[in-house]
């Protein structure tokens, strides 16, 4: 099932479905007409190069970003119908989450990782004691020790803090993770541990996921669907085996071509 679906299209019920997205900054349009679906419990790719607008996008379904135009649903909620305050409250970010790309700045040099842990489970009464039990069981799940949660983020090596990161958005079991180019600061080894961690956390869960990367390898391996961004439009859509076997538009094929891992790589000049 392609993740882009005709708007006239109700007979498919999706996790996620934006229809006619536009979002600008100032007089720049970094959102032109966006549409996209995801299934339940599917992956949708989405890449393109710096500037294609896939974190704008992202944004706007964790509800840090207000469209110009469009409808976005998200778990059946009308994010465009939620006020500010109601987009930042705890029962949207239950439902929505997002991995960041860089964790180290997103964690709090002040507070050690169990601490952090236990303010995405309670925001008001963040008590290490009381979620000891949750908090040791999913940092053990992301394939670190439990002891680990008296730690500060410094005391962590890169992949450890993304895995610290992935078991703070999904301690609260969100229906639906954002993965924002996770992998991008980290080694090949590293990237395949996380990538394979990851997937088998999402598979246990049934989560419904956006993975967001410039790497088409990376996104071929982890994905149902890809959907290729090109200056705030979706230029192409479909599934994985139809994408990098056959691709349509001239800008999936440039990519393709640039990327080391697919077929149409060359070096020749």
């Amino acid at each position: 099932m392609s993740a882009v679906l005709d708007a006239s299209d109700e007979t498919v019920t999706a996790m996620v479905s934006v229809r006619d997205l536009d979002v600008s900054f100032g007089s720049t349009r970094v959102l032109h007409g966006v549409s996209l679906s995801i299934e339940t419990g599917r992956t949708v790719g989405v890449v393109g190069e710096s500037g294609s607008g896939k974190s704008t996008l992202a944004k706007v379904l964790v509800g840090t970003v207000r469209p110009e135009n469009g409808q976005v649903t998200v778990d059946a909620i009308d994010v465009n119908g939620l006020s500010h305050s109601q987009r930042g409250a705890f029962a949207y970010r239950r439902r929505v989450q997002m991995i960041p790309q860089d964790p180290f700045s997103s964690l709090s040099p002040r507070r050690t990782i169990g601490q952090t842990l236990a303010e995405a489970l309670d925001p008001v009464h963040a008590n290490v004691r009381r979620f000891s039990d949750q908090i040791a069981f999913w940092l053990e799940r992301v394939g670190l020790s439990a002891d680990m949660m008296r730690r500060f983020p410094h005391e962590f090596s890169g992949g450890q803090r993304q895995r610290v990161a992935i078991a703070r958005s999904l301690i609260l079991e969100p229906s639906f993770v954002i993965a924002d180019e996770i992998t991008s600061a980290l080694d090949v080894s590293v990237q395949a541990q996380i990538l394979d961690m990851l997937a088998e956390i999402k598979e246990a869960l049934g989560v419904t996921m956006m993975f967001i990367s410039h790497n088409l390898a990376v996104v071929q391996n982890v994905s149902d669907e890809v959907v290729v961004m090109y200056r705030g439009e979706v230029v192409e859509a479909g599934s994985v085996a139809q994408i990098y076997a056959d691709p349509q538009h001239w800008y999936t094929r440039r990519l393709l071509d640039a990327d080391p891992g697919a077929p149409g790589f060359s070096l020749d000049l």
